[in-house]
């Protein structure tokens, strides 16, 4: 007898369409290959039945796919295993489905966000069988439970508040909409005999640095007989016996002195792999006392998590601890990086990770409108030591909490609660995005009346999940949050907030009025990469207004928002690559403006979570790294402002000041040469400061008014250089627009190399935020630094990753070779 045996059933799939008058003639009554796990849109994509959805405006053309039924069909063999229980597990059905094996019905889901399993023993035959999935349009299925239940309000005019799928599958401000259908995670079948791990969830703690590993398992059985578990972890074991009539057991492993699993740049990311084994206790059919019929292996850290609320003199507290240090999060927000999420590999995942770390990122916050994310990113989290906040999925919308509504939601929170316990890398459960605030602010709680709208599942239902099944982690009911019903949801002095008017309505100088406890979300626009766009659009010209710029321009009145932005600092964009750049600039300084200024607020805030790290499609968002992987220069600019050590220069309440950020667990002592000179770099004044900075703290030192009042502000800057190897930061005393540049004047030469090019610039004028666009030559280029200031005398070396040679000229003038005083000139 075969104590277990997994079989997945991935080959063979095919699907059509259910007919219906939106159905295309070319698509009508055919037959499709289908890729498993996969979903609708791909599969005709790769029949060459539509055309991308992510080129042009080819989404609009893709509105019936989402109101379309759908049925994917296999046939396999069995051959009648002698096993006390065939299931078949369907890892992710997207998401009203209905199952049927050989022309019986299995059963019928209607939440992508969960897994199912179905004893279907007696349904098999030998021989050939056949397993049909028939998926209803998600939005017949949303449309018809929002009628039923009545309507609420939402940011978006779409139903996805009534259905459990991923929200942005409905468009949003970055994304397109694209409703997909389809077997998105694995399937097949599950034989097993005497018993089975039905759920195994470690629950892994440290206090006083003694490990604990508590190991609560619950078994199904096939037969009703004693069975033996044990845990084992860092060599030592655990073990129990399961009477017979008894289904759960908890195994404590104590650990003296494991060693810790740390967060990224405060120590190692140590794992210990945790085995459970079940077996029989006594001679019987699946063999003699002490035969394993089932076990389960993965790796776990130990380590503490809390989050301290405590109110004080500034407010409520919002602040990570990990292993009893205070964290500052130097966090991104994360949507899925692909609509399609099943063509997400962990390649690209590793990808985009290696980026966030580059970044000097420290937390991905994982956005209430996607998914709980993949086993493939949390095992990269938990590599990395990235800290992740798992959001459940509630986003933008008040939410019903009737029948069938709330058993789903209850259902997928428990699953996903114990699926995701063991990893260290996940410090927080948030409740929602921001479902608080609408109903608080947005006007949501005068159109409600009184239906329900999700304060049960944020303050009720979802608490006690993870209080019962992860109680090692703090839960948060939303983001934002101000941890009190009498204080306004989203008051930046108590718990996290967003900040939204910046981009929507105000200068991102803004930013800097703010004194929050912990930032969750706010971002700046900027386009994708010239190559990604080109990729993307067919436009001919490209323009800042013309169709394809349009389309992927998501956000309301983006296109002008970007501009109103650009006003108040840079010069007017005189033709697509002005815009091009100079937008994408003022992004990376809104977001700098924004996280150095929260930085400077330790320990009153304690952490930043720019929105977004990535996309979704190829798009102008607040991305730093667009769809196609490309970096942006807001890639460059966070690098630099989240370093573990930044010297910056800010407002003070007399002038200016030396800002010294010390984010690692060592003491720091910069030796800091502060000048003001002339835009030709004539000195005017200068000073050497010392400072001495604590782990984990900030210092602010005032600069003399010799430094801080200019003899001309459209003329001077003020230049901090560590002595030590850092970055420089520069202050000018005008905005771009009003400062008296000179015409951008400077020798480049260029040095092929064998996997690129070095480029060196060396200024014969100031030079304002120089950035090199190589992948304007080749879409494979990439540079390693970009907004590098230069004053006349000084040389920067770029240095170009390409896959083939790279055209020495073009890399040395416009639009590959750009600064700020290039604008407007020939």
């Amino acid at each position: 007898m075969t104590a277990t045996h997994h079989r997945p059933l991935h080959d063979g799939w095919s699907l059509w369409a259910v007919p219906g008058p939106q159905v295309p003639p070319a698509v009508a009554g055919v037959r499709i290959p289908a890729t498993v796990p996969g979903c609708v849109h791909t599969d005709l994509l790769a029949a060459g039945l539509i055309p991308d959805p992510h080129l042009d405006d080819n989404e609009l053309a893709m509105a019936w796919i989402g109101r379309t039924d759908w049925v994917y069909t296999t046939s396999f063999g069995w051959d009648g295993t002698d096993a006390s229980r065939v299931d078949l597990v369907c890892a992710g059905l997207d998401t009203v489905a209905t199952v049927t094996l050989n022309g019986r019905l299995v059963g019928r889901t209607a939440n992508m966000h969960r897994g199912y399993r179905y004893d279907v023993r007696d349904l098999l035959r030998v021989g050939d069988n056949v397993l049909r999935v028939r998926f209803e349009s998600a939005y017949r299925y949303a449309e018809r439970l929002r009628d039923q239940l009545g309507d609420r309000p939402s940011t978006y005019p779409q139903p996805f508040n009534f259905i459990r799928k991923m929200a942005c599958h409905f468009g949003w401000d970055w994304g397109p909409t694209l409703v997909t259908a389809g077997i998105w995670q694995e399937i097949g079948l599950h034989a097993w005999s005497v018993a089975r791990l039905a759920e195994v969830r470690p629950l892994v703690t440290v206090v006083d640095g003694v490990g604990r590993a508590e190991v609560h398992l619950d078994v199904e059985r096939a037969v009703d007989e004693p069975l033996r578990v044990t845990a084992t972890v860092a060599g030592v074991r655990a073990e129990a016996v399961i009477e017979a009539g008894q289904r759960t057991a908890v195994l404590t492993v104590v650990v003296p002195e494991p060693r810790l699993w740390w967060p990224r740049g405060h120590g190692d990311q140590a794992r210990y792999p945790l085995t459970v084994t079940l077996a029989t206790t006594a001679d019987g059919p699946a063999g003699p006392a002490g035969t394993v019929v089932d076990g389960w292996e993965r790796p776990v850290g130990f380590r503490s998590v809390r989050l301290d609320t405590a109110p004080d003199e500034h407010g409520t507290a919002y602040t990570l601890h990990v292993n009893e240090k205070p964290i500052f999060v130097r966090g991104v927000n994360w949507i899925p990086d692909d609509t399609f999420v099943t063509r997400i590999t962990r390649r690209r995942l590793a990808e985009r990770f290696a980026q966030a770390c580059d970044a000097n990122v420290n937390l991905l916050r994982i956005w209430g409108g996607g998914r709980y994310e993949s086993a493939d990113f949390y095992e990269l989290a938990d590599e990395l030591g990235l800290l992740v906040q798992q959001d459940f999925l509630f986003a933008c919308a008040a939410y019903p909490e009737e029948e069938p509504f709330r058993s789903e939601v209850e259902a997928e929170a428990a699953e996903q609660v114990v699926r995701l316990a063991r990893h260290p890398s996940l410090v927080l459960w948030n409740g929602n995005n921001e479902n608080i605030w609408g109903f608080e602010g947005w006007g949501w709680r005068e159109q409600l009346g009184d239906r329900t709208w999700g304060a049960g599942y944020y303050f009720d239902l979802l608490p006690a999940i993870v209080a019962r099944l992860d109680p090692t982690r703090p839960y948060w009911p939303g983001s934002p949050w101000s941890g009190r019903h009498d204080l306004d949801p989203n008051d930046p002095a108590h718990g996290n907030t967003h900040i939204w008017d910046v981009w929507n309505t105000d200068d991102y100088l803004r930013y800097r009025d703010y004194r929050p406890r912990f930032v969750a979300e706010f971002g700046f626009q900027g386009p994708a990469a010239y190559p990604t766009l080109r990729r993307a659009l067919t436009d001919d010209p490209l323009t800042p207004d013309s169709p394809g710029i349009t389309h992927h321009q998501k956000a309301a009145d983006g296109g002008g928002k970007l501009l109103r932005g650009l006003a108040p600092h840079l010069p007017t964009p005189r033709d697509f690559d002005d815009w091009h750049y100079l937008t994408q600039l003022n992004q990376a300084r809104a977001i700098s403006v924004g996280v150095e200024h929260f930085r400077s607020q330790r320990p009153v805030c304690m952490g930043t979570i720019v929105w977004q790290l990535n996309d979704c499609w190829p798009v102008t968002s607040w991305s730093a790294v667009d769809f196609d992987g490309r970096r942006k220069p807001l890639w460059y600019a966070l690098r630099r402002s989240y370093a573990d050590r930044l010297i910056t220069i800010a407002p003070a309440d007399d002038g200016l000041a030396l800002v010294a950020v010390n984010d690692t667990d060592a003491e720091w002592t910069p030796r800091v040469e502060v000048a003001r000179l002339t835009l030709a770099g004539e000195p005017r004044a200068s000073t050497v400061l010392t400072v001495t900075v604590p782990p984990g703290s900030v210092r602010t030192v005032g600069l003399p008014a010799d430094l801080t009042v200019p003899d001309d502000p459209r003329r001077e800057l003020i230049v901090a250089e560590p002595a030590e190897t850092g970055t420089r930061c520069c202050w000018f005393f005008a905005e771009d627009r009003d400062v008296a540049y000179p015409p951008a004047d400077f020798d480049a030469t260029v040095e092929p190399t064998a996997g690129g090019a070095l480029v060196r610039v060396t200024a014969r004028s100031v030079l304002r935020d120089l950035v090199l666009y190589p992948d304007r030559l080749d879409p494979t280029a990439v540079v390693d630094e970009a907004m590098v200031t230069l004053l006349p005398g000084q040389t920067a070396t770029f240095t170009v990753r390409a896959a083939g040679p790279l055209p020495s000229e073009p890399l040395t003038r416009r639009p590959v070779l750009r600064c700020v005083n290039d604008v407007g000139t020939d």
